[in-house]
């Protein structure tokens, strides 16, 4: 009895271990089952969703629908920014000279990462910039004098254009939703307005009869309309096209005027997209300077007011241009979409997108000719002036030694101990110079070879790689 009993056990334990391995099999399989299918449906919808997203972004457009004489635009004054940014900080010393040292701090805003060594990017500009030495060997930054000629006549241009400034500051406030915006995201257009550098402080306050600065409870400062002017309320396009001038005024309405086109020779798209664009054309559309509060989102009327919104913006810039990462900033207060660079893809040939640099920069194709804006300022050829001096070949020179060094050592002494302690002073004025707008024209060029900063070297060099 003992022994089939025994048997009966072990086969009955053999059973149980059989259906056990049985169970763990088909669960094994069930699992590798379900991680293939979980497998292929992930790569099927990487497949599927990074082509419409990646597609999106302005990297991934072909080719042919790049304005390569655009991007050369683009890649020219990233140069001038970098030299731009220079010369506002010298100019804000109190005897226009820097310790070579501080400017170690701002190789960010330079796009001058390390190795490269700012001694090398001075000594390119020496049209612009000279370096000094002190008896204690201690290197200094300083303008030459046709630089400091130039900032006096930028000065000067910038005076002129007020008149204008003014007109372009109070437009952009009649044009949004609330009559007022955020004095520091205005800010944000101080260079492609030509507004000074003490804006916030100072310029601001010179004009009560157009616009005035108050505060909110959380200590936020708005710029607010003060007087509506009808002669104003009048876009570009209607001046261009209907040849009207500011002293027409009317109330704002529904507007019907076709955008100017322009796209590239090559670029065969436009025959297939020929009647979409005649239909947008066509379509009627809010003013600007309108009431838009009851526009609905996604709608055609609000896609071609938003388009109405940024060809009267880039028209207000004195190169016709801005970046786009500033324009989100308005989305609220000038009532855009939310995926505002959706927008400006889409109407290719009205809007260029740049995508040159960390940010990207969106382009009025109607005003330029090439690679040549069509109508200058002259803040625009105070701009060409400076990036004419921009450049050299040669042998490097002997810095030159201070002889007289009282005041010189002094300002030395001081700045050693402001970094010991740790001041704050040069940071400031690093966000007095608008920080995030010069960081986005500066980026992918950085001087690599110590003999030579050419424009002629970048554009032939984007070329290339065309």
């Amino acid at each position: 009895m003992a022994i089939p009993f025994i048997i009966n056990k072990v086969l009955l334990n053999k059973s149980v271990h059989i259906q056990r391995l049985l169970s763990n099999h088909h669960q094994m399989l069930d699992l590798l089952s379900m991680r293939r299918m979980w497998y292929q449906q992930t790569m099927f919808g990487w497949f599927q969703i990074k082509p419409m997203t990646s597609s999106r972004r302005v990297q991934d457009r072909s080719k042919n629908k790049r304005i390569h004489y655009l991007e050369i635009v683009k890649e020219k004054w990233k140069i001038l920014s970098k030299v731009l940014f220079l010369m506002e900080l010298l100019k804000k010393e109190k005897e226009m000279v820097i310790p070579l040292r501080s400017l170690d701090r701002y190789r960010k805003q330079l796009n001058l990462p390390k190795p490269h060594k700012i001694t090398d990017f001075i000594r390119k500009c020496p049209n612009l910039f000279e370096l000094y030495k002190d008896q204690r060997g201690t290197l200094w930054c300083g303008m030459t004098k046709g630089a400091e000629d130039l900032l006096e006549e930028e000065e000067r241009l910038i005076e002129e254009q007020s008149t204008k400034a003014v007109e372009y500051v109070t437009r952009i406030l009649m044009m949004s939703v609330d009559k007022r915006i955020q004095l520091d995201k205005i800010a944000h257009f101080r260079r492609d307005f030509g507004l000074p550098i003490e804006f916030r402080t100072k310029w601001v306050n010179q004009y009560p009869q157009h616009f005035r600065v108050e505060k909110s409870k959380d200590g936020v400062e708005f710029l607010e309309l003060v007087n509506w002017d009808p002669a104003w309320a009048i876009t570009e396009l209607e001046k261009r096209t209907l040849g009207l001038n500011d002293g027409i005024g009317r109330e704002p309405g529904i507007l019907s005027l076709p955008f100017p086109l322009k796209f590239p020779p090559n670029y065969k798209k436009v025959y297939r997209h020929g009647g979409k664009i005649e239909h947008f054309q066509k379509r009627s559309y809010l003013s600007p300077y309108a009431d838009a509060k009851e526009l609905k989102a996604g709608s055609l009327e609000f896609d071609k007011r938003a388009v109405a919104v940024m060809h009267e913006l880039l028209s207000f810039t004195i190169e016709k241009r801005l970046v786009t990462d500033h324009l989100t900033h308005f989305r609220r207060e000038l009532v855009m979409p939310q995926k505002l660079m959706r927008l400006l893809l889409k109407h290719f040939g009205i809007f260029y997108v740049s995508e040159r640099g960390k940010r990207f920069s969106v382009f009025l194709t109607e005003a330029y000719e090439g690679s040549e804006l069509i109508e200058k300022c002259p803040l625009v050829l105070w701009k060409e002036k400076v990036l004419s001096l921009i450049g050299y070949r040669g042998k490097k020179k002997e810095v030159p030694t201070f002889s007289d060094l009282s005041d010189m050592e002094e300002r030395d002494i001081i700045e050693e101990k402001d970094i010991i302690e740790g001041d704050t002073e040069m940071e400031d004025t690093c966000a007095d110079f608008e920080e995030e707008e010069i960081m986005g024209g500066l980026d992918a060029v950085s001087p690599t070879n110590d003999d030579e900063l050419e424009i002629s070297h970048f554009c032939n060099s984007y070329k290339g790689t065309s």
